[in-house]
């Protein structure tokens, strides 16, 4: 054997009674699980690593990351292996780098650099893919050929998708440009891609009507994937944003999973219930349904989606060009401020709940760390004022944190038995969101230990089993024999998040161990040099549906 955990407490994964164990691990994969019940022989190894005190988990799966770039930026990417993440899902909100073509790269790069960083003229990674397959090839080959920090999954984002078809008009598509857009999500999925992703408060994603979606998602039920969706509203619309997704996917015959589901918004306060009253109801209906979310209540995206819909039209340039006009630029206040924009789901938004956590130039980086409204108090000027000039000087880059979520509601849907974990996390800017560095130990440490909101080894499953299961992985996502050794052990009794508000990048503790194929990403809580990550790829009809291919 070449490692064995001695005198683990095993967490299966599977929601089921732990146990201690010992854990032998052998070309990659879990060989033998022996049983303190079982008697007689224990397992040797060439590496025996003492396990008491330990919980043997599967390594944890964050369903929805923004890592497209800086898994290969980072070789490191702490904010993730020592977590115990060791799978992360891209390509999420309907925004992502492949499939593009130039013109589509440029755009995209611009539009999302506020998650990940990369625009234009920023030369930290070369931009050499076109493809989804190409893209998913670069992974695995990451670093001078050896990988990537962790494993990761793709889904093909239908705005990028719809950006290349269609381009940037609030319009229906014509036959021949959803034929095109059919097409593109087919090859994704062909390609590796788990599913497709859509972010529906987002330009240019949000123009598609519901029939466009529909047979975008009968594309993927083809594929056996799934429908990943960042639905129309998390705010004054977000029950029936809810209820169009599981309507639109049961037509379609595809499965759904809800990106960072939530209920956010003074609107939405206590309304868990109702939100999971109607999932219940279509999964008893029999609908294929799952769901994310992260255990924190500020919500961070960029400031540039919190603008209406129409004044993305035209793609990064136009929108820029909006803004400077005087004239245009009231418009836009008044949608935001009074009306309630869509790109604030429908709320009017209130600048002190508006926190700025990033900007792309340096100059700027005096307004990070505070909400709009100080800033501009700051300056004596209207908070619109203040927005206006970071959109414009700052070329839409500015990343925000939205205070708006509600702490019954995200304690309400964690419980809920398809729920998964993912942080949501982008790694950019001087302040980022903790949910990056902080989302995995922060369940296990918060509200498994201190709040008891969940029992460990439900915790546990939503993390690990759960997901693995909606990612179709044969082989991940379990401790059992005969399954990849993606690992995590870590102390219940200390486990924590370390990262704060205050001190978003600072990394977790209780995790010592980390190990992906069996070889250690963390041992001892320090990051080691293995870059044993890669694509993890959909495998298309008739090569064995959902046996994950390796890179």
């Amino acid at each position: 054997m070449d490692t064995v955990f001695r005198d683990v407490r095993v967490v299966d994964g599977s929601g089921g009674p732990s146990y201690r164990a010992d854990v032998a691990l052998s070309d990659g994969r879990i060989a033998e699980i022996h049983r303190e019940t079982d008697g007689g022989r224990r397992p040797g190894g060439a590496h025996l690593v003492d396990g008491h005190g330990l919980a043997l988990a599967p390594g944890f799966i964050d369903m929805h990351a923004h890592s497209d770039l800086a898994l290969l930026r980072d070789p490191g990417h702490e904010a993730k292996a020592a977590q115990g993440v060791t799978l992360e899902v891209l390509g999420q909100d309907g925004l992502s780098y492949a499939p593009v073509d130039d013109r589509t790269l440029a755009e995209v790069r611009v539009q999302i650099t506020g998650w990940n960083g990369g625009a234009p003229g920023d030369a930290t990674v070369d931009f050499d893919w076109r493809t989804v397959g190409e893209y998913l090839d670069r992974l695995d080959h990451g670093f001078g050929g050896e990988g990537i920090a962790v494993n990761a999954a793709y889904l093909v984002p239908q705005g990028t998708v719809r950006m290349l078809a269609v381009g940037w008009d609030d319009r229906e598509a014509t036959a021949g440009e959803l034929a095109r857009m059919k097409q593109l999500v087919a090859e994704g999925l062909a390609q590796g891609a788990a599913g497709m992703s859509s972010g529906l408060t987002y330009t240019p994603g949000m123009y598609a009507r519901d029939a466009e979606l529909t047979e975008l998602c009968r594309v993927v039920a083809r594929y056996g994937g799934y429908y990943c969706p960042h639905h129309r509203s998390y705010g004054a619309g977000a029950l029936a944003a809810y209820a169009e997704m599981v309507t639109l996917t049961r037509e379609a015959g595809c499965a759904l999973h809800l990106a960072h589901a939530t209920m956010n918004f003074g609107v939405n306060e206590g309304r868990a219930p109702e939100l999971l009253a109607l999932l219940d109801d279509a999964l008893d209906a029999g609908a294929d349904l799952s769901l994310d979310s992260y255990p924190y209540t500020p919500g961070c995206t960029t400031l540039a989606a919190m603008l209406p819909s129409w004044a993305g039209e035209g793609g990064p340039e136009a929108v820029l060009a909006r803004l400077r006009d005087e004239a245009t630029a009231a418009r836009i206040r008044h949608a935001m401020e009074v009306a309630g924009a869509d790109g604030c789901h429908g709320v009017p938004i209130s600048w002190d709940t508006i926190e700025i956590s990033g900007v792309c130039d340096p100059a700027l980086a005096g307004f990070t760390g505070k909400t709009v409204a100080r800033s501009a108090a700051e300056r004596g000027e209207e908070p619109w004022a203040t927005a206006r000039r970071l959109l414009l000087d700052d070329r839409l880059g500015p990343t925000i944190l939205q205070h708006v979520g509600h702490e019954d509601n995200v304690r309400r849907i964690m419980r809920h038995r398809v729920h998964t974990g993912g942080s949501d996390g982008i790694l950019q800017g001087r302040k980022p969101h903790p949910r990056a560095y902080g989302t995995f130990p922060r369940y296990l440490g918060t509200y498994v230990r201190e709040l008891g909101v969940l029992s460990l080894e439900e915790c546990v499953a939503h993390l690990t089993g759960r997901p693995a299961a909606r990612l179709r992985l044969a082989d991940r996502g379990l401790v059992r024999e005969g399954y990849r050794a993606d690992l995590v052990l870590f102390d219940p009794e200390t486990v924590a998040a370390g990262a704060t508000f205050d001190a978003p990048r600072t990394l977790p503790r209780g995790i010592p161990h980390v190990l992906i194929d069996g070889r250690f990403v963390i041992e001892d809580g320090r990051r080691t040099q293995v870059l044993a990550g890669r694509s993890v790829r959909r495998t298309a009809p008739g090569r064995g549906e959902g046996q994950p291919d390796r890179g």
